[in-house]
This record gives structure tokens, sequence and C-alpha cells, in this order.
């Protein structure tokens, strides 16, 4: 098979045709073979039909595309959406508080100097230092570096005579379409993205 078709990515719907995650071409074969989803596929009148892994294989060989493997015995077309069939819950609405989305919503740019830099380069900081009250939450925690965390100290950025470049939120439940998965959203995705919604699960927990 070729590992290149193989680690594309193929958009996942619950059973209530709602996109809820993205995986491997790998992993939707699997799961289609296993019986655990079909395979959707938008026709050109633009309705869709879904697939089990037999009748997918039958239409792979009764219209053939480029976009193809071969196993031993056939060649069966990639899969880009395909639809679980016992799955209907949405990912959670919110955005997981862990250290990878406090340097996304801040876009690795430390909110003291505003200068961009590498993420390992950049600390953490409590904006009201922890034994001041100030909590670890979305609110008091902002991304630094380490020049500017060593002039704060234990100090709130007032006393310090610092000021932020913005005020720390909690990042905005974001639309499925806008996350970047580093490769070229597939036209067959556009219709069940539009209104699908993804939660970005990323990264080490903050302590």
């Amino acid at each position: 098979m070729s590992a290149s078709f193989l680690t594309q990515h193929v958009l996942v719907l619950n059973r209530l045709w709602q996109a809820v995650n993205v995986c491997s071409v790998r992993r939707a074969l699997t799961l289609v073979f296993e019986g655990h989803a079909q395979v959707v596929f938008a026709t050109e009148e633009g309705n869709f039909q879904t697939f089990s892994f037999n009748d997918w294989k039958d239409f792979s060989q009764q219209a053939p595309h480029p976009e193809s493997i071969a196993t031993v015995s056939f060649r069966i077309r990639i899969p880009r959406v395909i639809l679980l069939l016992a799955f209907d819950r949405l990912p959670r609405k919110e955005v997981k508080f862990t250290r990878h989305n406090i340097f996304e919503r801040d876009k690795n740019t430390c909110q003291y100097c505003g200068r961009v830099f590498d993420r390992k380069d950049l600390n953490l900081d409590h904006v009201i230092p922890r034994d001041r009250g100030g909590p670890t939450t979305w609110e008091n925690i902002v991304c630094s570096c380490i020049e500017c965390n060593t002039r704060k100290a234990n100090r709130t950025p007032q006393e310090a005579g610092m000021r932020l470049i913005r005020k720390p939120k909690r990042p905005k439940w974001r639309p499925f379409v806008q996350i970047s998965f580093g490769a070229v959203v597939h036209d067959s995705w556009k219709h069940f993205i539009d209104l699908a919604y993804w939660n970005v699960e990323l990264g080490e927990e903050v302590e």
C-alpha cells in the first residue's frame, strides 16, 4: 500500500452526520473493515451515499480512481469522509487549559515585550503572582520570555513598571474549519465542516 495515501486525512462524522474528528486513511479503512463505520461518498448530483467495506471495494473496481491503494488481491479507493455507526456525541465545547493551548492563544509571543520566541525560550507567567492569590486560569496566565519573567519577578506588572500587550482571556470555542491540520482540507469535507466544531485538546496540562 502507498504509505503517503495511508497517512492522509479523513473526516470522521458521528452517526448524526456531524463532524467530530479527523483520522488517517489507514485508521478509516480499519474502522470500515471492522464494521464500525461506512464510507461517505458525494455523488455528482450532490447526494451522499454510504458504503460498507465490501460495497466500497466493489465500487472501487467499477470506478477506478488515481487516489487508490493496492492490496495483494485488489485496489481500493481511499475514503475522504467516513460515518461512525455507533457514536453520536460532539466534542466538549471548550478549549482545554493546557500549556500548548496557552502558547497557541498567545502565538508564542511574550505578552510583556511583544517579541516572538521559540517555545523553549518562553515561560508561563502568573500575571498576579500565585502567592498573592493569583489563580492558575486562562485569565491570569500569559507567555513571558525569560528576560521579562526575570524582570517582573514576584510582582504584578504595575509594580514592575510593565504592561501586558493584551489582556489574557479564555479562548473562544473555535470552528472546526479554522483549525489547521497541516494539509489542504478536501473538497468533500466542506459540506460537513461549515457548521462543525473542534475541541483542541493537545499538550501538557498546566500545573
